[in-house]
């Protein structure tokens, strides 16, 4: 008896995961019967998604909206994809997609309008250095030669002082603003960011900065999540959930960031 039910629960456990991963878990979930709806921005930005060509499977978001269809049991033609605006996407209401995918940081007040995934991806703090600097090696004791910035009150502070402890104390600013003008105005020579803002401050703020280094998402506290996006309410949330946990549990995930946030970006993790 006792090996009957051992038998019996084994069974109901490959059932339960056979018909996830034939996509059953979505029957009669999604917008259009058969189809996967995903959405980002538009446009979309490297390296989240490469060249704004979503479908091209390229970048990171790009990558892992694919992950996720697979293992909701969707072939990657039966992906369909929309564009939303990133203040369009959290509002309430009916949208027009499955899920949407475009950085979208989980915080209370979002999830009072919409539904979130579990998390995807946690944003690593990562070091923006000025044009004079960025050729300092990723290592901490080249680093604690820079003269740092940071906006104080943050989790910055800590992170730099316990993570690198800087020879001089770091100059503190009013706001993430007034850093990166510091730093155009040659008064520090780095400061820390959340990978997705340095990347983009990087490419869009400071004229020859470049980000070359990041800390391993466990080094920083309380980094932010980014999730998928949903309906409030939408039945869907049960199965990617799911997707997440199985591409986490397989390590398909990590591989993922790997390739698009590391290699891709070329931001090595700090030594």
């Amino acid at each position: 008896m006792f090996h009957k039910v051992i038998a019996a629960t084994a069974l109901t456990a490959l059932t339960t995961s056979a018909a996830f991963a034939a996509g059953h878990c979505a029957d009669g979930k999604t917008l259009t019967d058969g189809t996967l709806t995903i959405a980002t921005g538009n446009p979309a930005y490297y390296p989240w998604v490469m060249d704004d060509a979503p479908e091209s499977g390229k970048g990171f978001e790009a990558a892992v909206a694919y992950a996720v269809a697979e293992e909701m049991g969707f072939a990657a033609e039966k992906v369909t994809w929309a564009r939303s605006s990133f203040d369009q996407a959290i509002q309430p209401g009916p949208k027009d997609f499955d899920f949407n995918l475009q950085q979208f940081s989980i915080t209370e007040e979002r999830e009072k309008m919409v539904d979130f995934s579990s998390a995807y991806y946690a944003a690593p703090m990562a070091i923006l250095a000025s044009a004079d600097a960025k050729g300092t090696a990723a290592t901490v004791d080249a680093l604690k030669g820079l003269k740092w910035g940071a906006m104080g009150g943050t989790t910055a502070v800590p992170v730099l002082m316990d993570a690198i402890g800087p020879n001089d104390m770091p100059l503190l600013y009013g706001d993430n603003a007034d850093v990166t003008a510091a730093m155009q105005a040659g008064q520090i020579d780095a400061a820390l960011f959340d990978l997705p803002t340095a990347l983009y401050l990087s490419a869009v703020v400071v004229e020859g900065s470049a980000v070359i280094g990041q800390f391993p998402a466990d080094r920083t506290e309380n980094p932010d999540r980014f999730g998928l996006l949903l309906e409030e309410g939408n039945p869907l949330k049960a199965c990617v959930d799911e997707a997440i946990a199985s591409l986490t549990e397989t390590g398909k995930l990590a591989a993922i960031e790997a390739e698009w946030l590391q290699e891709t970006t070329g931001v090595p993790l700090i030594k």
